[in-house]
Formats: C-alpha cells, structure tokens, sequence
C-alpha cells in the first residue's frame, strides 16, 4: 500500500479539496515542488500555475491556483491560495483571459491581473499536453 498525506486546497472563498493523496506538484517561489508524504515541514509561497493532486490508484486532478502559500507537515499539506480553479472549469476562463490579454495595451511590465491571465493559460496548456501523453 502507498504511503498517504491528507491535503487540504483553500481559496480566498471556500475549502476547495479535502482528502488523501500520494502526491503534489506546485509551482513555489523558488521554482517546482513536488509534495511526497513524509516531506520535510516547509512553508513557502506559491506562483500562479498548476497544482496537480495524484489521488490514491493514480487518479490525479488538476488545479489552477493564484498567488499563496503552502505549509507542508509530515502527514498533512496545506495550500491557501486567493483564487483556485479546478481543470474542468478553465476552457472558459482561459477564452476571457485570451480576450483580455489580446485587448491589453502593450506595456513594458504587464499588470498582476494579465499576468494571472496569462498564468491561467499556461496552466490550461498544460493540463491538456499531460492528459495527452496519458492517451
């Protein structure tokens, strides 16, 4: 039997995920993290990107999360993050932030709300070139 850590995901509004995983793969501030149970305790703050949770019998699921935080114990991850978004609700949300980067103005430095947009499509990419590999 694999080893478990239970996972907790939470956005700004409401808990998001609860439950056992034997994995988690996140952007960090210092570049990608993958999350295995028994992981050294770290607190460390999150990028926007693709959180991906593999479920017990290798079911995974698949997040957009925001900027945040994410607190590793032993048995038990957390990650708080101000927006998260399940895979299954992105193809909508990745056409808007299409629309609003293209009616952006150019700028030299991009403002947080493009750059999340962009964020948002990276991670959509993404999911969509590892669901391919598995098929």
């Amino acid at each position: 039997m694999a080893m478990r850590m239970h996972i907790d995901v939470v956005s700004a509004e409401e808990l998001i995920f609860s439950g056992q995983a034997e994995q988690l793969h996140i952007s960090g501030s210092e570049g990608s993290l993958g999350i295995f149970p028994r992981h050294t305790p770290l607190l460390t703050c999150i990028r926007p990107g693709l959180l991906r949770i593999v479920l017990p019998h290798g079911k995974e699921e698949d997040f957009f999360v925001s900027t945040g935080f994410l607190e590793v114990q032993p048995h038990v991850v957390t990650v708080l993050a101000d927006t998260v978004i399940r895979s299954n609700e992105l193809d909508q949300l990745a056409a808007r932030a299409a629309s609003d980067i293209e009616q952006a103005p150019l700028k030299s430095t991009l403002d947080q709300e493009l750059q999340l947009n962009i964020a948002l499509i990276r991670t959509l990419e993404q999911i969509r070139k590892l669901t391919a590999k598995k098929k």
